[in-house]
């Protein structure tokens, strides 16, 4: 069989049949599966995530995101006239925000919500993206009464491939049991299949340290380029904690839980910088340099998520683990199964 050209958007894609999309998530979260991948031989083991003790390496340091899902959605009508979704995205100044609107919008347009919440459209952005800045009662609103209201009125921003309305059932299912610092649009949804019975076995097991990485809507963005290497990749604000920070400069194996730990950890190795705007694009071509190991859910095609898997473990062996899980009824993305590459 023809080796895939690694630089091709192309070659990441694979067919999914609708059927695996998960749109709940598997309780108790110890039964989700789990598909072991082991580098040393390119063997496959198929596990479930309470078994995932069994198989990390002794004394690997573990990485975890500990950003909080806002709730980002809110619906409400252009002070015009029409109908408004806006989805949060993140902060851009101390006052204003960057943002999506479904809904044709200008410079100027004012925007009205539920708890007395108004927008006003700043600037619109070639990549879709909308500047706004959010008052009540007159008084412009900074970051942390945004996130006040927005927990109020606000829904569960679930990604879009799950095609229902958010529940009461999502604000703890789309958050991790160790959310802690508001910001993220988008859950790090590796870390969802842990219960308090297995994080605290974990964190009794292994040494656990925490950075921030808030998820933003970009991570859902397509890759419309031809080539990989032409294409943009979206950033989002990442703090690495001291903890975090000697454990990544020590000589310990590290596993990362999620795509933007990992992310994070190569962005620090590379610049040195401890927080600011992550827009690192790890690929075949651009592969880790310091994480040792990965533990990720099953991601969409032609994503930059699964071309971050192949970074770990090159395209061609990508796809046929990806062809085993669909075969093996695994469930994909969000809410579904995991992945750990060893």
């Amino acid at each position: 069989m023809q080796k895939l050209n690694p630089l091709l958007v192309s070659s990441y894609d694979y067919h999914l049949p609708k059927s695996l999309i998960a749109s709940y998530p598997i309780k108790p979260k110890e039964d989700a599966r789990l598909l072991v991948y082991k580098r040393s031989d390119k063997s496959i083991v198929h596990a479930k995530f309470g078994e995932l003790f069994d198989f990390l390496p002794k004394n690997t340091s573990v990485l975890l995101n500990d950003t909080k899902v806002i709730k980002a959605r809110v619906f409400g009508f252009k002070q015009s006239g029409g109908r408004v979704e806006l989805l949060f995205n993140s902060v851009v100044k101390e006052y204003e925000f960057k943002v999506y609107i479904k809904g044709k919008v200008q410079v100027g347009s004012k925007l009205v919500f539920d708890g007395e919440l108004k927008a006003v459209v700043l600037s619109l952005n070639d990549d879709g993206t909308r500047i706004v800045s959010f008052f009540k009662n007159e008084k412009p609103l900074h970051v942390s009464e945004v996130f006040d209201i927005l927990d109020k009125i606000g829904h569960v921003p679930l990604p879009p491939y799950i095609k229902r309305e958010d529940t009461k059932e999502d604000e703890d299912d789309y958050q991790t049991l160790f959310a802690k610092n508001e910001g993220a649009v988008a859950a790090p949804t590796a870390s969802l299949h842990f219960s308090e019975k297995s994080f605290l076995k974990l964190k009794k097991c292994f040494e656990t340290e925490f950075i921030t990485l808030h998820v933003g809507a970009g991570t859902f963005k397509g890759v419309e380029s031809e080539k990989i290497n032409e294409h943009t990749m979206h950033s989002e604000y990442f703090i690495i904690s001291d903890n975090a920070q000697k454990i990544i400069q020590s000589d310990k194996s590290i596993l990362c839980v999620g795509t933007t730990v990992a992310r994070s950890v190569e962005y620090f190795v590379r610049t040195k910088k401890t927080k600011g705007e992550c827009n690192l694009f790890l690929t075949p071509l651009n592969p880790p340099i310091r994480v040792n190991y990965l533990l990720t859910n099953f991601h969409l095609p032609k994503s930059t998520l699964i071309m971050l898997v192949a970074s770990f473990i090159g395209i061609d062996e990508t796809l046929r683990v990806y062809k085993e899980a669909i075969d093996n009824r695994y469930r994909f993305f969000s809410y579904g199964d995991a992945m750990l590459v060893l």
